[in-house]
């Protein structure tokens, strides 16, 4: 009995992992929108059982996913014209010059050019720290170097590691330790993300000498 329960759970578990994932992204991608757009949809006469609640929100969720795709293939189409590089430039300037809200909007610029503009080597370096003692150690991504205040205090060179939690890698701590005291691992940042995601069960893929 316990031979059969082990291989359903492990055949059912990463459909159960994937159809959270998705759940998650749609769920965040639709929530901005999805009380104006079923409010829309709950007037048009589908008639039974089209307009129960669930149905009408997945619909809902269904017709943002679309809208939002064709809408960033179109500006992303639109981005190549010089007149629209133009204005956002434009709105680019205006929403730095917005108190609080260019806080906001430079943050959030930074970390997305870091992150897919190519030629950057950050997440792509994977260690091992000491966390969260001296008797245990973490996987971790290092980001880029430390800010120059931190380490001209700890008069060492430091750099940010950020290290995942587990399942869900999209949170976790931000960290500065000396360059010396890490382990620089021979692993990509994919198959990290995959030992860390799935509690260590998937191990990275042996190097070949």
């Amino acid at each position: 009995m316990k031979k059969y329960f082990l291989t359903g759970l492990v055949s059912l578990l990463p459909l159960a992992v994937t159809i959270w994932l998705v759940g998650f992204v749609v769920d965040f991608l639709t929530r901005p929108f999805i009380g104006i757009v079923t409010k829309l949809v709950s007037r048009i006469p589908f008639g039974d059982p089209w307009t129960s609640e669930p149905v009408i929100r997945l619909i809902s969720q269904i017709l943002i996913l679309l809208t939002s795709f064709f809408f960033i293939i179109i500006v992303g189409v639109v981005a190549s014209w010089f007149f629209f590089n133009t204005l956002l430039k434009i709105g680019d300037y205006i929403l730095k010059k917005i108190p609080l809200i260019n806080k906001v909007y430079k943050t959030s610029k930074e970390i997305i050019n870091i992150l897919f503009t190519s030629g950057k080597n950050s997440f792509k370096q994977v260690v091992m720290v000491k966390f969260p003692n001296e008797n245990c150690y973490c996987v971790g991504l290092i980001t880029r170097e430390a800010p120059k205040t931190c380490c001209d205090e700890a008069s060492a060179e430091l750099v940010s590691v950020f290290i995942p939690t587990t399942p869900n890698p999209t949170t976790g701590f931000l960290i500065t330790a000396p360059k010396s005291e890490l382990i620089f691992l021979e692993m990509k940042s994919d198959e990290a993300i995959k030992y860390i995601v799935s509690c260590g069960v998937i191990q990275p893929r042996e190097k070949r000498t």
